[in-house]
């Protein structure tokens, strides 16, 4: 059956459908040898669709897998910078991507899946989905620090960050543990907002992306989502899901 080339893309595991617009945009989609425009349709199972002259072949059945990455992982499928990547830590056959970056230097709940629009739902930042973390900084932070982070700091760059939700934990020696949720999430944000109020940062560990926890795994650890997982992601508010013939679940 003819389908839009976006969705095809989509379905293949190359992103969200905007993004897959924008690949079709850029000529680097071609449908049988022709280059192919928005509104064009095919059918993957009799024409030959090729992205950046590479053929595209009918879509894996879904993964999800829950990754603990551990400091000094890279966030990425692959890089020339010669530290490990997440991908790396998860032996097993298919295309995934990870869902939800890490800096190098923090740790936590990384998803990996070959869900292109699921992935584009739980990270873009309209939809304001939550994400938790548990953050150690190196001192006992007083009730202004608390204020200013709960408000919103402004960056250097002139940004001005959301409101977020900030619960101090425990203290540990002369550290503390904070509970952080927030729904954006500028590249370092948490560091960043550390450093403009005096709270310098320990230890940063991502716990939950909406419904999804981090639980008992510890740093290197994977394992399958379960169904019940899967229904709870794919339930969040805003969150469409272009339903496949097949996914892959394992406890």
């Amino acid at each position: 059956m003819e389908e839009r080339l976006q969705k095809i893309l989509a379905h293949a595991g190359f992103g969200s459908r905007r993004a897959c617009e924008d690949l079709v945009t850029a000529g680097r989609v071609t449908v049988n040898g022709q280059v192919a425009n928005i509104g064009s349709k095919a059918d993957l199972q009799v024409d030959q669709i090729k992205l950046d002259g590479k053929l595209i072949k009918p879509p894996e059945a879904y993964q999800y897998i829950i990754l603990y990455k551990p400091r000094g992982v890279l966030s990425t499928v692959s890089s020339p910078d010669p530290r490990p990547t997440v991908r790396d830590l998860v032996p097993v056959q298919g295309t995934l991507y990870p869902v939800g970056r890490l800096d190098v230097e923090s740790e936590g709940l990384i998803l990996l899946t070959n869900d292109g629009e699921l992935a584009n739902h739980l990270t873009h930042p309209r939809y304001g989905h939550e994400k938790e973390y548990r953050v150690l900084v190196a001192r006992h932070p007083d009730e202004k620090q608390l204020s200013a982070w709960r408000h919103g700091v402004v960056m250097k760059d002139g940004y001005h960050t959301a409101p977020v939700q900030v619960d101090v934990d425990t203290n540990s020696g002369r550290g503390t543990w904070i509970r952080v949720i927030m729904k954006e999430g500028r590249k370092r944000q948490i560091r960043d907002t550390c450093r403009q109020i005096g709270l310098p940062v320990v230890s940063i560990i991502r716990v939950r992306i909406g419904s999804l926890q981090l639980g008992n795994l510890k740093p290197k650890e994977w394992r399958y989502l379960t169904p019940a997982e899967v229904k709870g992601i794919k339930a969040l508010p805003q969150v469409k899901h272009i339903s496949r013939s097949k996914s892959m679940y394992k406890n």
